[in-house]
């Protein structure tokens, strides 16, 4: 039977971790977002009306990961030490590929998630204009494969 942390006789509730040491932890996180073949060229072009669209998600990314424990009600707030935020072009759109790092007395996954996360959503954002058809519709634009890609947690 799994253990789900977050529940104590159906309440949900924030784990207590006073009792453990710090610990350096990485997280690695991955997405990705469709886009028309057009909207990828005007991005990797710089001719976004809105602006510099990869730009702008790097900064709402490190801005989400900070506010994780905001954004995830039982997350703790835990020292954010780096945060690494990239982007690949895909032949049908981009991946974002977040790092966290800490030292800390819990994990970073969820801050990595949160951070691709926002990365995909202000894409997706700075470009809707350019993915509606003509009925207002996103039939190409989709965000998936959100996942954590590694986990990394070793004394100090």
């Amino acid at each position: 039977m799994p253990v789900f942390t977050h529940l104590d006789d159906d309440r949900a509730r924030m784990v207590d971790v006073s009792s453990k040491g710090e610990v350096y932890r990485k997280a690695i996180a991955t997405g990705t977002i469709n886009l028309r073949p057009d909207t990828l060229a005007a991005i990797r072009d710089g001719t976004v009306v809105k602006g510099n669209v990869l730009a702008t998600a790097r900064v709402a990314a490190t801005l989400a990961i900070k506010d994780t424990p905001r954004i995830i009600p039982m997350c703790h707030a835990i020292p954010v030490h780096g945060i690494d935020i990239t982007f690949d072009y895909t032949e049908s759109g981009i991946s974002a590929i977040v790092t966290v790092i800490s030292a800390g007395k819990t994990g970073v996954e969820m801050e990595a998630l949160v951070g691709v996360s926002t990365a995909l959503l202000t894409i997706w954002d700075m470009v809707k204009s350019a993915e509606k058809d003509e009925k207002g519709q996103y039939p190409v634009t989709g965000i998936t494969d959100i996942r954590v890609l590694e986990k990394v947690k070793h004394e100090l």
